[in-house]
């Protein structure tokens, strides 16, 4: 027998639903597809990502087939597209646009924030954007006392399909918030785990890079202003969100089964055309 040995510092590289993240490779749609204008706070695309639009301006969202070349580059079928519609060039205090994946605290008992042997995660993912410079993505922990860590990264290229690895270390920025008693995680069917993807961020929610707080940062003062012009897209794809302090091959899952596991937050039943009824299961 061959015993499969994991590359250093990944956990589960084999797969076994390794990835915390559902819909990661966003292959199911089942509200809508075409272009749809973003209302704040509201699944209406992709299902597990939800969008939040809180400017002065507009975007839309929308599914993406992506080409023989793009599949190539990202090993991805489909990604959630979003578009600029309206500018605001300006994002007040308190504004802001993101995208948020919602984790249920009863699949994330195994990471063991709270104590002493909280675990590190490693969040990887695709994205491409013609506007270049730093974005931030979230880790909001919720459970008990809330805390909130925003981590840089950078889109260099425009217009150019790039795979980011983002550690997440449960004592980022020499704190000790997740390995004590307060960063428990719930061992219940709600909100465990929020990871945002910011597009822009007025100064109420802005914070230290790579440092677990108690306030509301969700990015730093460098992030972009992504709603600044009409020319604006967001392509995004393959997120994983894994145990370890290392990124591991996406896990791929059968159409069936990553259906199955949206479903059980949203059922659509299609009786007819003109007639879409909707069944919700878990409101996260």
């Amino acid at each position: 027998m061959v015993q499969r040995i994991p590359a250093s510092g990944l956990e589960n590289s084999g797969g076994n639903f390794k990835n915390l993240i559902i819909n990661g490779d966003m292959s199911q749609f089942q509200r809508a597809t075409a272009t749809t204008t973003v209302t704040s706070g509201e699944y209406q695309t992709a299902d597990r990502f939800k969008l939040y639009e809180n400017t002065d301006g507009a975007y839309t969202a929308e599914l993406e087939n992506l080409s023989v070349a793009d599949q190539a580059t990202t090993g991805q079928r489909t990604a959630l597209e979003l578009n600029v519609t309206t500018a605001d060039g300006t994002i007040g205090a308190s504004q802001f646009a993101a995208i948020y994946h919602p984790i249920e605290a009863q699949f994330l008992q195994h990471i063991l924030y709270g104590t002493s042997a909280a675990k590190d995660l490693t969040l990887s993912f695709w994205v491409k954007s013609n506007k270049t410079g730093t974005y931030c993505v979230a880790i909001d922990k919720n459970d008990n006392t809330a805390y909130r860590l925003p981590i840089e990264y950078t889109i260099s290229s425009a217009d150019t399909w790039e795979k980011k690895v983002i550690h997440i270390s449960p004592t980022a920025g020499s704190t000790s918030l997740i390995t004590a008693s307060g960063a428990a995680i719930d061992n219940d069917n709600g909100t465990g785990m929020l990871v945002t993807f910011a597009l822009a961020w007025g100064s109420n929610y802005q914070g230290t890079n790579n440092t677990w707080v108690t306030g509301n940062a969700y990015s730093t003062s460098n992030q972009v202003n992504w709603m600044d012009s009409t020319d604006n897209n967001f392509y995004i794809t393959g997120i994983q969100l894994e145990v370890g302090s290392g990124a591991s091959d996406f896990e791929h899952l059968p159409n069936d089964i990553q259906l199955l596991r949206c479903q059980r937050y949203c059922q659509k039943f299609d009786f007819s055309a003109s007639n879409n009824m909707y069944g919700t299961g878990r409101t996260l």
